[in-house]
């Protein structure tokens, strides 16, 4: 048995090597030849891409302010005395109509000075009535004096009378000229007291006026320092309010992104054209109000190199809708947005273009990295000025796995867009 064993293993030693010997003769022939094409040849790499094709943009430029009322009133006492009466929901918060009777202050020495002045222009008439009767009568004597000296000194021309006689009645015309004058002196006088009297009247009635505090227009109160009983003085605030028929905003607004917007405008024109939108973000949806650009600031800002343009919007208590639209308060923190006229434009998602250049997919397959000029930017588009063409497909996948030169698979991203056009034209218009 021994024997017999040793004489497989050694059967198998010599018969292996030969198998395997002749099993490489007979695939010598495969082995030779190299793998084939498809073996070689690595899978296209899939990238998100976009292609460029014209698209509805409205260039708009975004900026923030707060708002403020239009008009502002505080109501400074000019008189000094008592509060008799105040108006029955005098509160901060309250809004009030034109014309309402807001403070009446005590008026009962303007009206004794009042009655007073009147009493004095009366008398002033009655001498005024008597002096012109004394001047009548005086003008009388003087004329009949007159006539007495001229008959005198004919009668001493003939020397019928001595020059004694004359010399009286040269004195007799003198008093009565006199007296004349003096008439006339005291009309003027009287006249003179009367207009400074007038005056004085004037001013009491003046300040009567001032005695009751009017709303001059719709308002809201804002604070209150009055009271009946108060006694107050001259100059003091009393009450302030802002009027309701209308807000305007100081939206500050960067200077770069400004200038393409009002370039985009038609026929050369200018901020004033542009259409503003004030929006304010509301629990669950957006709250927006059409508003009117009624001026630009005065200065530019030396440290953000912004500008502020001013909004207006009427009305805002009326558009006011419980638990829709909040009325616009003084301080609130709102989105003002410009825009132009929509245009037709080639557009890209901001993220696509890197530096000054995008990837592009070529006809073969291959990425091609391409130079593009922006004009101006709108929320996450970037308006391509030059350098791309409609049907062009742009790379938008994230660029570690991007390399210019690679077989790529393009994808068209159809949510981005979407997204496009959603940014191209913005949120909808407040109507």
């Amino acid at each position: 048995m021994a024997r017999w064993l040793s004489g497989f293993s050694r059967a198998l030693a010599i018969a292996v090597p030969l198998s395997l010997g002749g099993l490489s003769i007979v695939f010598s022939d495969q082995l030779a030849h190299p793998p084939a094409a498809k073996e070689r040849a690595r899978p296209s790499t899939p990238v998100r891409v976009v292609t460029v094709e014209p698209i509805r943009v409205t260039p708009r430029v975004v900026g923030y302010g707060k708002v403020v009322p239009v008009h502002e009133w505080r109501a400074v006492s000019r008189l000094e005395g008592a509060i008799v009466s105040t108006y029955q929901r005098l509160e901060p918060g309250e809004i009030v109509p034109q014309g309402t009777p807001l403070v009446q202050i005590e008026d009962a020495d303007i009206r004794l000075s009042l009655a007073q002045a009147d009493a004095q222009l009366a008398s002033f008439d009655v001498r005024q009535t008597t002096l012109n009767a004394s001047l009548d009568l005086a003008r009388r004597d003087l004329e009949l004096s007159q006539a007495e000296l001229v008959r005198q000194q004919e009668l001493a021309g003939r020397g019928v009378v001595s020059e004694a006689v004359i010399e009286q009645a040269q004195r007799q015309q003198l008093s009565v000229q006199g007296r004349v004058v003096e008439i006339e002196n005291q009309l003027a006088l009287n006249e003179a007291e009367r207009r400074v009297l007038s005056a004085q009247r004037a001013l009491a009635e003046r300040s009567l006026e001032f005695t009751t505090i009017v709303a001059p227009y719709d308002l809201r109160l804002t604070s209150v320092n009055a009271e009946t009983g108060q006694v107050i003085t001259r100059g003091q605030t009393l009450l302030s309010g802002e009027g309701i028929e209308a807000v305007e905003i100081a939206a500050q607004f960067p200077m770069g992104r400004l200038g393409p917007v009002v370039r985009a405008l038609q026929g050369g024109g200018s901020v004033l054209d542009l259409d503003a939108q004030v929006r304010l973000p509301a629990a669950g949806h957006l709250v927006m109000w059409k508003a009117q650009v009624d001026r630009v600031a005065e200065a530019i800002d030396p440290r953000t190199q912004s500008t502020g343009i001013v909004v207006r919007i009427d009305g805002p208590l009326a558009q006011a809708e419980a638990g829709k639209r909040p009325p616009l308060r003084r301080n609130t923190l709102v989105e003002v947005e410009l825009s132009a006229p929509t245009v037709s434009v080639l557009a890209l998602p901001v993220e696509a273009i890197r530096g000054d250049s995008v990837l592009i997919v070529t006809d073969e397959g291959k990425l091609t990295r391409r130079s593009v000029s922006v004009g101006y930017r709108v929320e996450g588009l970037a308006v391509v000025g030059s350098g791309l063409a409609p049907g062009d497909r742009v790379v938008v996948t994230d660029p570690s796995i991007a390399v210019v030169g690679m077989d790529v698979k393009p994808v068209e991203d159809q949510a981005l867009k979407a997204e496009m056009t959603r940014m191209a034209l913005g949120s909808e218009k407040a109507e």
